[in-house]
């Protein structure tokens, strides 16, 4: 049954040699790709958002530029009307009134300013700027222009900084969250340079070309917790009629009889829910026919072999009497070898919690008893398996380690998610070309058919059969300081601490 059945087990793939980038996991590959295209979706979203936004931030720009323009070329105008006496009055005035849409200065000579630098906002704003005042004022001989942080803006040229000026005079300038302030400096004659400082209609224009703002990914990062939480739910709904297939294809597999599959769920799956369970009775009836079978022909082949048995009695010659025998005998041991094989790999019990120490120190004392030389170390551990079943396999293989070795080791060990039992001798080993067909059925090496004359080559492939059944594996191979190893793995998840 077991060989019948090993299609049934997920195939182990070849994991390609790259790093892990995807999971294992159908419902987790669907979820990472669900999350990806979420986030490509957001990202090209954004890209786009973003580059229409910022086309639409510069020509919002350029046009409070040239309305900033016209005014301030009108107040150029203005001063540049006035006799220069006036002019200091008239700025005195405008201080006194407050609410005027320019700070407003004389200076001997041009201000520093630190300019901000590299902004695309600023610079399209300071392009429309100048264009417009040359357009404006066609005749001014030097026009300076330039955006500058409030904190850093000195207002005369003896160094005084805006933020050392009265609250009134400044009250439109200085907000409570420092903004970009627009300076215009233009000489109206020598030695007279009119100072302007001023904000933009909007203060804040730098923050309009940001598609990154705390909003936007405030509500990007939610709209995608939502959609990954509705993938997952989505995912494992698909994937639970999945999960039971597995599982029942598994069971089935180590030859226990699942429960029959739902058919619920979408329609590719109450297909293969359906095909599944069409497959998992064929299968049964095919080895139940295979049982009957041996054992019919086991019982049929009886009489005919008697008959030969009493009729090679009444030979003459005792030469061909003795290979008449001979002949008769290898036949009857070939019929109920077969039959043994098929009993002993398909054995109907229950998986039951199974405690290794005492299952294999039971073994050992028998073995002891009849004189062998056997060790075993307990382990502690516990296995999920077929009481009867396990303890045949691992009977045939310290059976074959007592007949063709001078003394055996038993050990059991943890490995990651496996459990695996050891039986080593101390025999002549096994040579490399034949490792690989040494558990198939009838094979015997030449050092076998001499120790062991009765035997028929069926304890390793009965072994592996039942290996196999459990969903484990059995591993042959010589030990490295000599002897033959025979090591049983069963998969992760049928052990714990005993």
């Amino acid at each position: 049954m077991p060989r019948l059945l090993d299609w049934l087990r997920w195939p182990r793939l070849p994991r390609p040699h790259l790093p892990r980038l995807l999971p294992y996991s159908l419902q987790g590959r669907l979820i990472l790709l669900m999350a990806v295209g979420v986030l490509l979706t957001q990202l090209a979203g954004n890209v786009i958002w973003a580059a229409q936004r910022r086309a639409e931030a510069r020509d919002e720009a350029r046009t409070a530029a040239q309305h900033l323009a016209h005014s301030a070329s009108s107040a150029v105008r203005f001063f540049l009307s006035l006799p220069p006496n006036y002019r200091p009055l008239i700025i005195q005035q405008f201080r006194e009134m407050g609410g005027t849409r320019f700070l407003v200065n004389i200076n001997r000579t041009p201000v520093p300013v630190r300019a901000l630098a590299g902004q695309e906002l600023t610079d399209a704003a300071l392009a429309q700027l100048r264009a417009t005042l040359k357009e404006d004022l066609p005749n001014t001989p030097d026009l300076r222009i330039a955006f500058a942080w409030p904190e850093r803006l000195a207002v005369d040229d003896d160094g005084t900084m805006l933020a050392d000026l009265p609250e009134t005079w400044t009250q439109h300038i200085l907000l409570a969250r420092p903004a970009p302030v627009l300076l215009i400096q233009v000489e109206l004659d020598p030695g007279h340079w009119l100072y302007l400082a001023t904000l933009m209609p909007n203060p804040y224009f730098l923050e309009s070309g940001n598609p990154l703002t705390h909003d936007r990914l405030l509500l990007q990062a939610l709209s995608l917790a939502a959609v990954l939480l509705v993938t997952v739910l989505v995912v494992r709904w698909i994937t639970r009629p999945l999960a039971a297939l597995s599982e029942a294809a598994t069971a089935f597999g180590k030859g226990e009889n699942p429960p029959a599959l739902p058919e619920t769920g979408s329609r590719e799956f109450v297909t293969t829910a359906r095909a599944f369970q069409d497959m998992r009775e064929r299968i049964q009836r095919y080895m139940e026919d295979r049982e009957r079978l041996f054992v019919s022909i086991s019982h049929d082949l009886r009489t005919p072999i008697m008959r030969l048995k009493l009729r090679t009695e009444l030979l003459d010659e005792d030469e061909l009497r003795n290979e008449f025998h001979d002949d008769i005998d290898e036949l009857d041991m070939m019929v109920k070898g077969a039959l043994q094989t098929v009993k002993d790999s398909d054995i109907h019990e229950n998986a039951t919690e199974v405690r290794l120490d005492a299952l294999l120190g039971r073994m050992v004392r028998d073995a002891q008893l009849a004189g062998h030389e056997v060790t075993f170390v307990p382990s502690g551990l516990t296995v999920t398996a077929k009481p009867l079943a396990l303890k045949r396999a691992i009977g045939n293989l310290l059976n074959n380690g007592l007949h063709y070795g001078e003394r055996v080791e038993l050990a059991v060990r943890e490995t990651d998610h496996n459990i695996e039992i050891v039986v080593r001798d101390h025999g002549p080993g096994v040579p490399e070309e034949a490792l690989a067909s040494l558990a198939q059925p009838y094979v015997r090496l030449e050092h076998g058919r001499n120790q062991n004359g009765s035997g028929m080559g069926l304890g390793l492939s009965i072994a592996r059969g039942i290996v196999q059944a459990h969903g484990g594996e059995l591993v042959l191979g010589n030990a490295a300081d000599g002897g033959f190893q025979a090591t049983i793995v069963l998969p992760g998840g049928v052990f714990s601490p005993g």
